[in-house]
């Protein structure tokens, strides 16, 4: 049976899972690549830009159950660009290039429509402007026995948790503070929702989390 999943979700001690003022040149906003030196050097990331090498291990395992098994995804409008508003134009397609990781049909949650975009690798990006329900609604159609991974930012993962619809989260805490940014946890009641702590594993760079209900 299809299940909605958080995986990988990279988040520092103080609760933050993205830093301030994102833009072009900061993807994850000021210091948010802090919270995923976890995830950095894996064979896994190495792989999805295409190099070889990476360290492997059991951060690389979490780096691949994070974005195995899944037909369909789901992401904020920051996590496609750093675009606000109206679409000026089409000349944005994303932050990966040409060949983005997904490999399956995306789907971007947006106040301001636009054509679906088809990408190298199976990466299609579809643009949904009738809110949460209606993309998710669509993800789990287009995933078929797959499961479908909700991407981040943070406000969509908080939006999909705090509606009910997540059966899995994995959180990546990595030992840092970040002391400002996107914060994951506030006004998320998790044991309230029903989670419970599943699996806890460590390791040098981060303590991966697994909460399921």
């Amino acid at each position: 049976m299809t299940k909605v999943r958080v995986a990988g979700f990279g988040v520092s001690l103080d609760g933050f899972a993205a830093g301030p003022a994102q833009s072009v040149d900061h993807p994850l906003g000021l210091r948010g690549e802090e919270v995923f030196q976890w995830f950095f050097p894996t064979r896994s990331f190495r792989q999805m830009q295409g190099k070889e090498g990476g360290d492997t291990g059991l951060d690389d395992s979490f780096a691949r159950r994070a974005m195995e098994g899944f037909g369909a995804f789901i992401l904020g409008r920051n996590m496609f660009g750093p675009v606000r508003g109206d679409w000026p134009d089409d000349q944005w397609k994303g932050w990966w290039g040409d060949n983005p990781p997904y490999h399956a049909p995306t789907f971007v949650l947006t106040h301001y429509p636009r054509p679906s975009i088809e990408m190298l690798g199976g990466t299609i990006f579809h643009f949904v402007s009738g809110g949460i329900e209606d993309a998710l609604q669509r993800a789990r159609k287009a995933a078929g026995a797959k499961d479908v991974k909700i991407g981040g930012g943070v406000a969509t993962v908080k939006q999909y948790v705090q509606a009910g619809h997540v059966d899995e989260i994995h959180l990546a805490l990595a030992p840092v503070a970040l002391g400002q940014g996107e914060s994951l946890f506030s006004g998320l009641d998790l044991r309230a929702l029903g989670y419970r702590t599943v699996e806890h594993v460590p390791t040098d760079r981060a303590t991966h989390v697994v909460l399921a209900k």
